[in-house]
This record gives C-alpha cells, structure tokens and sequence, in this order.
C-alpha cells in the first residue's frame, strides 16, 4: 500500500448522501456481527484504484471479536475486506452484470488474528496481507475458492513466525450477502505452516483445515490464526500425517493438478541432428515457444483443478477458454507472472503449425525436489482417474502425466507418448503405474537421496532420471 492510515468507519465509509449501495450490504452484515462496533477502526489507501492507486481494496475494517468460551474459542481481531467485490455499480472497478451473478469477483477476504495480551488495538499489517492477495486476483483474475491455498513463503508478519502461507475457507459467522449488484461471500485466511500447505497440496485443502479445526492452538473451531504458533498439527498429533492424510490420498486421491518444477523431457526415438525433432527443449539449447492456444491449455490444465465424483479432461488442444468448475484448485503460487507465465513467455511467438507428434521413446529428467512428487502423481492423481503437469520454471517444456480415464489428451492407449511443441504427454496403464509405484518407491523418503537416480522400463521404452539442481542451473553442465 502506499500509505497505511485507520480511520473510523463512519468517515471512511463516507457516510453522506450517496452511500454505495454494494458496500452498505457488505457493512450492514459486519453491524449484524458487531452491533456495538459501528465505527471500526479501518485502514485504507490514500488513492482508490479506481483513481489509479496501487490497491485493490478501498477498506480494511478491523473489529474486536470476544470469541465463544463455550466453544473454547479465543478472543481475537477479524479483519474484513471491502473491494473485490462491486461496491459501486457504477464500472469504476468492476464490470457491472446484473444483480443475479457474482458482485465483481464474487468476494471479500477476511482473517482472524489471535488477540494478544495487553493488546488495544489491532495490528494493520493483515490489511497489507489482503491487498497482496487482492492484487494478486485483479492482475491474473484468478477467484479463489474455499480450499484453496497460497504459497506464499514468508511470515505473513514479516517476522520469525513457522507461519508462512495460506489456507482458505467459508468465514463461520458472516454469511453470504446479496447486493444489487450480485451476490457476495465471505473467504477466510487461514495461516499454516509449511508442512501443513505440503500436505494441503499432497492431499486437499478442506481436509486439512477440517484437522486444524479439531485443535485449538492451530486455530480451533473458527481457525484463528496465532502467528506465535510454534508447532504443525502433525508435530502436536504425529498420528494425523499417516491416519489422516495419507489414507486420505491412498482413498480419495491428491487435488495437487501440477507444480512448477525443474524438468526436461528428451525424444530418444529421432536421431538430434533432425532439425524437426523437438529435443531442442533440452537443456543448453533454445526451446521452442508454445503458442498462445497451448499456453492457454497448460494453463487451464494447472488451473481448473479436479473435481471428485467427475470424469477428468484437459482442454481442448484448440486452446478456447472456458468457463470451468474448479471447487477444488489447487496451487496458485504468489507472485505477480502467473504461475505458468515464464519470462519468455511473455514474447511468445505463434507456431500454429507445430504439429502433435507421436514418440517411440522417452527420456524425463527432474531435479530432487520435483521426483520426491511422482509417487504422489502416480498414486494419487493417476490412479483416481487424473492428470498431472510439471511446467518448466526454464522455458515453456511441460510434461503431462494422463490416466486412461483422462478425456482431451492427445496420449492414447496405441500412442502413449505424444508431443505438441515442447508439451509433451505420457499416457500410463493402471498396471504400468503400479509397476512404476514399486520402482519408485524410495523416492517417497523425504531423506536426501544420492544423485543420479536412473530408472528405466525398456519394454516401455520410458526412462526417468532424478538429477542434481546444478544440472538445471548450469545448460553448461
């Protein structure tokens, strides 16, 4: 924000003539909440976004919120956010739709903060948390999803704190609003740890914030979050990671889609020297651009997600966006290029002509950190009936693992390899993944394995090797 500055709700609500009418309903369901609080302490930017300032939000209020003793629920600050969805009606910011759709993104943040000792007033920095988020959904117009989670890889204080990331879920107490201009509801931040949001990405977020429900001091009932928070509900229950998650990805499957990773993949059935071959993905060597139809499909493919009980499918190889159901994304990591934009990916030059080719023979290489990840594609995507893509961090190569059941896919059962440019797709059996599950298995250690790791299916004509970073760092090497 460019400045940070509480005022009271009355003057920052500008309670004059013209009261916006998207925000009266927002603030009429917060005085539900806190009769007594009319006037709440608020933070705002100087200069509104519609104004071109830096801020998606025009308000934070910030309430006292005395908790529930029955329930054994702590006092604590609840923030509330005022932006994101249409406050005004007017196309300032949103596009005005009717009154029978979603109010702008459909939206508003809150958070609840554990209230400490001798604490009188609220901390602001949350309110610089939820414009972050805020900015993140305006430039990629991402919504986010109760579940969801974020990456964010910093205390969301700043400070020393183990919390580090986010969760997301249904406010429990402020209920969905209708406002002339749609319907808004109410997503909560949550704060996790980092062992937490891997086992949110492994498994699904719901699950997890349904563990961190039943334990108080990792935020209970209403999940509050305690930024003092030393231990994981797993170091406080160990018995939680395998009863709970683990049984949950061997029976209902991972909502992880795909990660950023450090990948190549290699043609083994072209001689190199074909100019048509596209092993020029290969590390020290120039990678050919996806064109924006299969940057679009990458990109749907990460983004929507799975949704439990329905047939998977990828987009259409034409590339058109569509309006997909996604109750259950996955990862949208925190930064402002969207998580499948490289940097060369914003040149991207049109090869409408690539062709999908079908390969006799295939070469993976992935860094340690991205082959710890293939019991869980293999167990818990593969084997539920769904996909999983490892997009490149160098370049544009992504590698898509697809299940029989997976419709879309360009990989069939008689041609189980198959590229379109440098996307290349890998269709395996049921009985080659579990052939796969056996081989791999000590890659489901979290102990540091030594490097190379090589394995190999010649039947299959499928190798896969587990390399060093300094092999993805280094093209020289």
């Amino acid at each position: 924000m460019d400045e940070v500055r509480p005022t009271s709700g009355a003057q920052a609500h500008g309670l004059v003539p013209l009261f916006p009418p998207g925000l009266q309903a927002i603030y009429g369901e917060c005085r539900r909440l806190y009769p007594e609080q009319a006037n709440p302490l608020q933070v705002t930017a100087i200069v509104k976004y519609w104004l071109g300032g830096p801020d998606p939000l025009d308000y934070i209020s910030m309430y006292r919120n005395t908790g529930c003793p029955a329930q054994d629920i702590q006092e604590h600050w609840h923030y509330v956010s005022f932006g994101l969805s249409d406050l005004y009606g007017d196309n300032r910011v949103h596009e005005f739709t009717g009154p029978d759709g979603p109010s702008g993104f459909g939206f508003e943040l809150t958070f609840r903060l554990k209230r400490e000792v001798g604490e009188t007033a609220p901390p602001t920095w949350p309110a610089e948390l939820m414009q972050g988020l805020a900015r993140y959904v305006f430039q990629s117009e991402n919504t986010f999803c109760s579940g969801d989670h974020v990456s964010w890889h910093n205390p969301l204080d700043n400070s020393e704190s183990r919390i580090q990331h986010m969760l997301l879920t249904e406010d429990p107490q402020m209920q969905p609003v209708q406002t002339p201009f749609g319907t808004v509801s109410f997503l909560q931040i949550v704060g996790v740890c980092t062992e937490e949001l891997q086992a949110a990405q492994q498994w699904n977020g719901q699950g997890i914030l349904e563990l961190m429900r039943g334990v108080r001091v990792a935020g209970g009932p209403w999940l509050i979050t305690d930024m003092r928070r030393g231990e994981t509900i797993f170091d406080i229950d160990p018995h939680l990671q395998q009863e709970r998650v683990d049984q949950g990805i061997e029976t209902e499957g991972s909502n992880l889609s795909g990660v950023s990773a450090k990948c190549v993949w290699d043609d083994l059935s072209r001689p190199p020297e074909d100019e048509e071959d596209s092993r020029s993905i290969c590390i020290g060597s120039q990678p050919r651009r996806l064109s924006d139809k299969d940057t679009e499909q990458i990109r749907e493919t990460l983004r929507k997600g799975l949704e439990f009980n329905s047939k998977a499918a990828l987009p259409p190889i034409n590339g058109q966006k569509q309006n997909h159901e996604r109750p259950h994304v996955s990862v949208f990591p925190m930064e402002v290029i969207d998580s499948l934009e490289s940097e060369s990916s914003a040149a991207i030059v049109p090869h409408e002509l690539v062709r999908t080719r079908q390969l006799e023979s295939v070469h993976l290489k992935f860094n340690q950190e991205s082959g710890t990840l293939l019991p869980l594609c293999l167990r818990g995507r593969l084997l539920h009936g769904r996909h999983f893509t490892y997009k490149s961090i160098h370049g544009d190569t992504a590698i898509t693992f697809v299940s029989t059941g997976v419709e879309g896919a360009f990989a069939t059962e008689e041609h189980p390899y198959a590229a379109h440019g440098p996307w290349l797709q890998i269709l395996l059996t049921e009985e080659f993944v579990e052939q796969m599950l056996g081989d791999l298995q000590e890659l489901n250690t979290r102990e540091e394995t030594k490097l190379p790791k090589e394995y190999s299916w010649p039947e299959k004509k499928l190798k896969i090797s587990v390399l060093p970073d300094s092999v993805f760092d280094d093209p020289l090497q």
